[in-house]
């Protein structure tokens, strides 16, 4: 018996989400020669997906089994998009490069809208007004640390907005008799704060779903207490998942309903010190060769993914917002086509083209029942979407060789092509790339005639 039929690969899959770092990175190292001798297979799609949120804001995945994750769905493209933090990057360009997968890496953040013409307006944030969830893409591997840099005060800040929070969430449960949460052991500890990662109000809720199991157990006992000492609500599937003992996103489904049910009654309003201004994070991204991006969100009437309530946003002032998003600088809007409906999508994107913005797709992953796929990509409206991701790609492993490549760099030699052109030629490189040998870009670039 040769060493590779003593190897069990899923005991090696399983490593992927190991606690060390070190441990993840050689376990992806070996999922890779076990994909190449085809012991690990799947069915490959066209499929991509650039919103994937990992351990480092709020997730049951290490950067690592993320991209194996997405690589066993099928996708071509995998991205890491965190709350606050891009500590995934390493992680995912490493992991996804042992694994066989293209990678893009990037942050999203809260800013502020406060000093602009929408500062009383709900925009695509259902918590706040003034205050927008913008997406940064692409961000050249060089500038990950100076991203850190950028990110730390935030983090700061909101971590006193946080230990605030889990006294007001205390204050709410003390009546049932549940024992109260510590913010470093319950809460922190469910994070990556150590290494530069967020606590999200899902950490919290998270860390009260984890109370509820162990003062009650699960299935019948807990929705019992939920039902009648807490005197929640109960869906019929969500009922059923409850009940199931053997539900294996027992937890994450728990998270569910809490979130529904408390998060408006503890959730405290960032100042602006956390919100940082949105010209200061688009300056920043420009400056750093990554794409801001405006995240659309629009009305919501019955939400595709369970977790909007009906509310209106954006929609009713769309022209008027992306004038504004023209004037501060930013470079492109990202959408999850499975959120919307095609007519505000379509709005959307003949906006985008108006303004000369790249459209960037992702479906954004932060529960185990979540599925990595968006088939919505393969749908005529929405396959440019796929090329975009490609060009993303390519842009991010140019401008790390030569900042002047970067997709919109005024030194880029396209610079005056329009940006369809832009992204076309880009897509090209970016699907010709060895997702192994992500440097091979370069050549492709200097290959390319035009």
């Amino acid at each position: 018996m040769n060493s590779t039929e003593r190897i069990n690969p899923a005991e090696v899959i399983d490593r992927l989400n190991a606690q060390e770092r070190s441990e993840r990175l050689a376990a992806a190292e070996e999922v890779g020669r076990l994909i190449d001798q085809q012991l690990i297979t799947r069915e490959p799609l066209r499929e991509v997906n650039n919103h994937v949120h990992t351990q480092y804001s709020f997730s049951p995945y290490y950067p690592a089994m993320a991209a194996f994750r997405a690589w066993e769905a099928g996708l071509q493209i995998v991205g890491s998009i965190d709350h606050d933090s891009i500590s995934a990057a390493e992680e995912m360009l490493l992991a996804g490069a042992s694994i066989g997968i293209a990678t893009t890496v990037g942050f999203e953040v809260r800013c502020s809208f406060l000093d602009t013409p929408l500062a009383d307006k709900k925009i695509n944030n259902p918590d706040s007004r003034g205050i927008v969830y913008m997406c940064v893409h692409g961000v050249p591997a060089q500038h990950i640390e100076q991203v850190k840099e950028f990110l730390r005060p935030v983090n700061r800040v909101r971590n006193i907005r946080n230990r605030a929070e889990v006294e007001a969430l205390n204050a709410l449960m003390a009546p049932s008799g549940i024992t109260a949460l510590d913010f470093m052991d319950d809460v922190a500890s469910l994070s990556q704060m150590n290494e530069d990662g967020s606590i999200t109000e899902r950490h919290i809720l998270y860390a009260l779903a984890g109370r509820l199991i162990d003062s009650c157990g699960i299935g019948a006992p807990l929705v019992a207490f939920l039902e009648q000492t807490l005197q929640l609500s109960l869906s019929g599937a969500i009922r059923e998942y409850l009940l199931d003992e053997q539900n294996p996103h027992y937890r994450y489904d728990l998270l569910g309903i809490l979130k529904s049910a408390y998060l408006p009654e503890f959730f405290i309003q960032p100042s602006r010190e956390e919100t940082i201004p949105v010209e200061e994070v688009v300056n920043f991204c420009r400056t750093i060769g990554a794409i801001p991006a405006y995240a659309y969100l629009g009305d919501v009437t019955e939400s595709p993914t369970g977790d909007k309530k009906a509310e209106k946003f954006e929609d009713s002032f769309l022209d008027e917002l992306f004038d504004l998003l023209d004037e501060i600088g930013f470079q492109a809007v990202t959408y999850m086509p499975p959120r919307n409906s095609k007519e505000q999508l379509l709005r959307v994107q003949s906006l985008a083209r108006t303004h000369g913005l790249m459209e960037i797709s992702g479906v954004d992953i932060n529960s185990s029942r979540q599925k990595f796929n968006c088939p919505e990509l393969l749908e005529p409206e929405f396959e440019h979407l796929i090329d975009s991701a490609w060009a993303l790609v390519a842009h991010e492993k140019l401008a790390f060789h030569d900042p002047s490549l970067a997709l919109f760099s005024d030194s880029n030699p396209l610079h005056d092509q329009p940006l369809s052109k832009r992204i076309e030629r880009y897509a090209r490189i970016g699907r010709e790339m060895d997702p192994g040998r992500p440097e091979s870009v370069v050549e492709l670039m200097e290959q390319t005639e035009e």
